[in-house]
């Protein structure tokens, strides 16, 4: 099956999409300062109707049951978390969606959290592409100190192939929806 579980024909509409509307070959230097002849902006798909939908379906297949909210570190989880929960409750499921902020807000509801995680719920932490995993753990750290268990890490594109490990030393289940290989590169930490 393909990294993120959902059935091929899905998956591969899923990978279609990405490679059609957020992959981009070039020359490019990316957040860490490498450089890399492709880069995704896997928004163009996270935040289209139709690549929505894609995302949705195969977040939905690998989500545990016992999963309450989906969340991450703005912006980049900010599409799939709330695409996935809106498209969720269509089809009877409830999933809370919420942000975590890069910094702490000092008026109003202070604090890095936007949105409704409560203590004790059962997270998903996304990102739409994930290199090094930094605002992935950043963000599972953040929703430890609020008080909830992370369940899944997904994000929807994993480009390095180094977060795995990551997760796995932590102990936290990792599915990517996709990932480089599967987009027909090598990942960017190998």
């Amino acid at each position: 099956m393909p990294a993120g579980g959902a059935p091929p024909d899905a998956h591969a509409a899923l990978v279609a999409h990405l490679l059609e509307h957020s992959v981009r070959r070039g020359d490019f230097v990316l957040k860490s300062g490498a450089r890399s002849d492709w880069f995704i902006d896997s928004k163009q798909t996270a935040c289209d109707p139709e690549g929505i939908l894609l995302v949705a379906d195969a977040a939905l297949s690998v989500i545990p049951d016992s999963a309450t909210a989906i969340g991450g570190l703005t912006v980049g989880a900010d599409p799939v978390a709330y695409g996935v929960a809106a498209v969720a409750a269509t089809r009877g499921r409830r999933l809370r969606s919420f942000t975590i902020r890069k910094e702490a807000k000092d008026h109003g509801v202070t604090g890095r959290l936007a949105g409704p995680l409560r203590e004790g719920d059962r997270v998903v932490v996304t990102e739409d592409t994930v290199t090094r995993g930094t605002s992935l753990f950043e963000a599972v750290e953040v929703v430890g100190a609020l008080g909830a268990e992370v369940v899944l890490i997904m994000p929807l594109v994993d480009r390095g192939g180094t977060c795995e490990a990551m997760a796995d030393r932590a102990g936290i289940p990792y599915r990517p929806l996709v990932t480089a290989p599967e987009l027909g590169f090598d990942f960017a930490g190998a």
